[in-house]
């Protein structure tokens, strides 16, 4: 089984993962729903690119 030669330094470690980050999600304005979506989703009244295509969800 292959083993390090050396440890990782932190210096190291943190340079490998300064390319880990979290970002955040796209948000668009609906006109037609005036509500706030992400891209390429459906919204939650069920509109996509400003036309109906599904029924909303209902909260049961």
């Amino acid at each position: 089984m292959a083993v390090p030669a050396r440890r990782t330094s932190k210096a190291k470690k943190n340079k490998r993962r300064t390319h880990y980050k979290v970002t955040a999600p796209s948000v668009n304005f609906d006109e037609a729903t005036g509500d706030y979506s992400r891209s390429h989703r459906v919204s939650l009244k069920g509109y996509y690119k400003g036309r109906k295509i599904a029924k909303a969800a209902s909260a049961e």
